[in-house]
């Protein structure tokens, strides 16, 4: 979209403003070449020297603007050839939506086979670390690494539950990993929200929608995981339930989903998922350890495996390189054919169809149970796929597009929170050879973790805004800043859980002289901030704001040029310019770096 500055007044006795006449060329809006002239007045804003671009969402970014259809490609404007044209157009884009929207989900079973192939091994390794499970805090910290390793909470949770099962670590031991392993599980949509990064806005409502999953898991483990250590409510809470039953083994297994891309992704790789959970248990040695589902070295015996490395010489790490490899690539591929086809469809009335219907509240007094109807559909659709970050990935992008808003995306992950807990409760119901008494509690302590969260959560509007605002302070930031993405996905998945591990095994005196300074230094903060935006009488004058301080500790801007190099430009030219005012030219076009 671009604008032209046609004229500038001041008008007087009132505030100084800027007449714009702009024009508006929506040629990049899917086709739609058409030009309009509107003037309006706007108050004059100089960004870096130069008029801020006028955008039909600066005035809200997180409501996504519908391109209108032209006159001619209205349905009633359309004569019978072009009528034929259009549903055969919309039939093939519908047919290729499905065929991207499979590859995109087998892409996130290829990204998971990679990352198990990676650190599948080391991960069923550090779970079989008893002295480490001991420590609640270790427990929470490794079950947010484990997850991110095996990019899979159900995986996980199901290696919880046989650990559990076969008695190796008791039920209390096992409540810190799967709370650790609901927030490592929101790392694969804030990954796929990446893929949206090329546009501004889409980027922003994006990675918000991903990551108002990350706030509430966080806030949840926050709040539950002090109260679970003093109290062990979830503890006592599913033994009372579990107490008195006459539970017996179950053959249960539902695999809906993998029913679909079963067939295909079997054809690419296969690997042997009991492996992590023998090598959790003990039962298996590392070193003699192989995830990859590999033919036999002996020719006279028939290869059972039909997959493309199953007769490869490579270790599982160069295999999980190249999986890894190929499954980003086609993740992304999908990701920009996916956006680009709904870009394309969802346009005119039938957009505006969509976009209400979705975003819509139920009329009159039942409008508060929208939310909770929006929970129960991705419950369901969770159990369905059997995973929720498969569920929460596929609906990022529409967030992106604007067709789910934030506030609706909030709700359906929080049933996705609900439905994945059904994988854990299949693989404790099919538990064989252990104590399936142990293995159901476990499970069922889950369940009521994440109930706990969405009653804390959810019920009250004042506390819903919470998680939901944080989303989208990360998404303005990542629209201003596009390397803050990276930066989020290592900091929250990576580094900050292997500080707080390496402290815990360092000692609880350690941690506490560390982490309970650096948790009243952020209430501060925040507290500062709220008042600076709420209440800045209440404040001494030099807190109003944050300007006393070096601009490092207060803005990523610094960051931000040396993350785009123009500091490196600057350089560049300056010499550059000296080298010409020595020679006498005047080079223009380098200038202009």
């Amino acid at each position: 979209m671009s604008g032209s500055i046609m004229e500038t007044s001041l008008v007087s006795d009132t505030k100084p403003v800027a007449t714009l006449e702009i024009q508006v060329d929506t040629s990049d809006i899917d086709g739609v070449k058409e030009t309009s002239t509107n003037a309006e007045r706007v108050p004059e804003k100089v960004v870096k020297g130069d008029l801020e671009s006028v955008s039909p969402e600066d005035d809200d970014p997180w409501a996504a603007i519908i391109p209108e259809l032209r006159e001619e490609q209205k349905w009633s404007s359309l004569n019978t050839q072009q009528r034929v044209r259009f549903v055969f157009l919309l039939i093939v884009k519908i047919i290729l939506l499905i065929v991207f929207m499979y590859f995109f989900i087998c892409s996130l079973d290829f990204l998971s086979s990679a990352f198990r192939l990676l650190g599948g091994l080391a991960a069923g390794d550090v779970l079989n670390d008893h002295f480490l499970l001991s420590n609640p805090v270790c427990g929470l910290m490794m079950g947010v690494l484990v997850t991110v390793l095996v990019q899979s909470s159900s995986t996980s949770t199901s290696i919880v539950v046989a650990m559990v099962s076969a008695a190796i670590i008791p039920v209390r031991q096992a409540i810190p990993i799967v709370m650790g392993a609901n927030i490592g599980t929101s790392v694969t949509n804030t990954i796929v929200a990446l893929g949206q990064a090329k546009e501004r806005n889409e980027f922003r409502r994006a990675f918000g929608g991903a990551t108002v999953h990350d706030m509430f898991n966080w806030l949840t483990v926050l709040i539950f995981f002090p109260i679970e250590i003093i109290t062990h409510y979830l503890e006592l809470m599913t033994n009372r339930i579990l107490s008195g039953l006459d539970l017996m083994e179950q053959d249960v297994e539902v695999e809906i989903l993998k029913a679909v891309t079963g067939p295909f992704t079997k054809l690419i790789v296969q690997i042997d998922k009991s492996v992590i959970t023998k090598v959790a248990e003990g039962t298996l040695n590392i070193s003699d350890a192989r995830l990859l589902k590999v033919c036999s070295t002996n020719l006279t015996e028939t290869c059972k495996y039909n997959h493309i490395f199953a007769k490869t010489t490579m270790t599982d790490t160069e295999v999980g390189l190249i999986m890894l490899a190929a499954a980003i690539t086609i993740l992304f591929v999908c990701l920009f054919a996916i956006v680009k086809l709904l870009h394309s469809m969802l346009k005119g009335s039938i957009a505006l169809l969509i976009q209400k219907f979705i975003n819509a509240d139920f009329p009159g007094y039942l409008s508060f149970l929208t939310g909770y109807v929006a929970i129960l559909i991705g419950a369901v659709m969770t159990f369905i796929v059997q995973s929720s970050s498969i569920f929460t990935s596929a609906i990022t992008p529409l967030v992106g597009i604007g067709v789910i808003s934030l506030e609706r995306m909030y709700p359906l992950t929080l049933g996705a929170n609900i439905g994945t807990t059904a994988t854990g409760l299949i693989a404790a119901l099919a538990t064989s050879g252990g104590s399936l008494r142990n293995a159901l509690q476990i499970a069922l302590c889950h369940l009521f973790f994440n109930i706990s969260g969405i009653l804390v959560w959810y019920p009250l509007p004042f506390m819903r805004k919470v998680p939901v605002t944080l989303a989208k302070i990360l998404g303005n930031t990542t629209a201003d800043y596009r390397w803050f993405a990276m930066l989020y996905l290592v900091t929250m998945f990576l580094i900050i859980p292997a500080i707080v591990l390496g402290l815990s095994i360092a000692g609880v005196v350690y941690l506490l002289a560390i982490g309970i300074p650096l948790f009243v230094f952020i209430v501060v903060v925040s507290i500062i901030n709220i008042l600076q935006r709420k209440l800045p009488r209440v404040l001494p004058k030099k807190l109003h704001n944050w300007e006393f301080l070096p601009s490092c500790l207060h803005s990523l801007d610094p960051l931000d040029r040396l993350f785009s190099c123009s500091f490196i430009k600057r350089n560049l030219a300056k010499k550059r310019g000296k080298e010409d005012s020595a020679q006498g030219v005047d080079n223009h076009a380098f200038n202009g770096v």
